[in-house]
């Protein structure tokens, strides 16, 4: 009898501490709902076109303007171009030189060379060979071949023109697996391979507002699009230009959870501490008291 008694007194004062000293049930509680905040995505905030999925076959007309898309040749491009024809003799003086060197100044070549590119300068012009100075800015790219390919036909029987841009890029931020800019060898890339790119969105990225930011003509522009929505596929922004810069803002979980914390931190700090040393105290408390 003895034995339970004191038991029961053992029992007793450990219940009276934590009915004295609530702090770490106060812990748990922020703990449990911050978890609940960071963990509220819905099914819905994930999903990619959630309408479409509703109906088994969508035939959707693409507007000539987006099926069409070519990208406009602008200052600062690299354009490598190379003319080719029977007689390769005939059209080597339209062409640079296939040559790089190991560095700035240097008079070693490389072991590979490259076919060397025209910039583009800001007032839109390149310096061609025999032909001088070409305004370029504003066209497309077949319609730069097209045009190279009828000045040097009046030197060269049935040349073949090719015209490529070296330095298409785009940058992608925000909540995707990863950001950071990536080049593409093509001038249509869609939104959807550019977030493919950045091994997609994470859980918390909002699909319903993705900022694209894109300047043209010294303009720029801002323009959100909707990725839940199929009218993406017909938006003039669904193909990425030049240095277009994509932004996934976080959703409302994510924003929720991060004021959250920001206005929590320090208060968990100082009850984290507080909880620890009256932690220590009620130990020795039983230790010493309860025997």
């Amino acid at each position: 009898m003895f034995v339970k008694k004191k038991n029961n007194r053992k029992k007793n004062n450990i219940f009276a501490t934590l009915k004295k000293y609530p702090m770490k049930r106060y812990i748990l509680s922020l703990a449990f709902v911050a978890f609940i905040l960071s963990s509220c995505t819905t099914k819905k905030e994930m999903i990619y076109f959630p309408e479409m999925a509703k109906t088994a076959d969508i035939v959707q007309v693409i507007p000539d303007s987006i099926k069409n898309f070519e990208s406009i040749i602008e200052p600062d491009d690299m354009l490598a171009i190379s003319v080719t024809a029977m007689d390769p003799n005939a059209v080597a003086i339209f062409n640079l030189p296939l040559q790089n060197y190991l560095s700035a100044g240097a008079t070693e070549l490389m072991t590979t060379p490259a076919l060397q590119t025209f910039i583009v300068n800001s007032e839109g012009y390149i310096d061609y060979p025999v032909l001088g100075s070409i305004k370029v800015t504003g066209m497309t790219r077949d319609e730069l071949t097209n045009y190279l390919k009828a000045q040097i036909s009046q030197y060269v029987e049935d040349p073949i023109v090719s015209v490529q841009c070296t330095n298409y890029k785009f940058t992608i931020l925000g909540e995707v697996t990863k950001p950071g800019s990536y080049e593409f060898g093509s001038e249509r890339i869609t939104i959807l391979d550019a977030l493919g790119k950045a091994n997609d969105m994470t859980i918390y990225g909002n699909r319903t507002n993705v900022l694209i930011i894109r300047e043209k003509e010294g303009v720029r522009t801002y323009h959100r699009v909707d990725l839940t929505q199929p009218d993406i596929f017909t938006s003039p922004y669904y193909y990425l230009q030049r240095n277009d810069i994509v932004y996934v803002e976080p959703n409302s979980a994510r924003q929720g959870a991060a004021r959250y914390s920001q206005e929590n931190q320090y208060l968990v700090s100082v009850v984290s501490a507080v909880t620890s040393a009256a932690s220590v105290i009620v130990s020795l408390c039983i230790a010493l008291f309860v025997r």
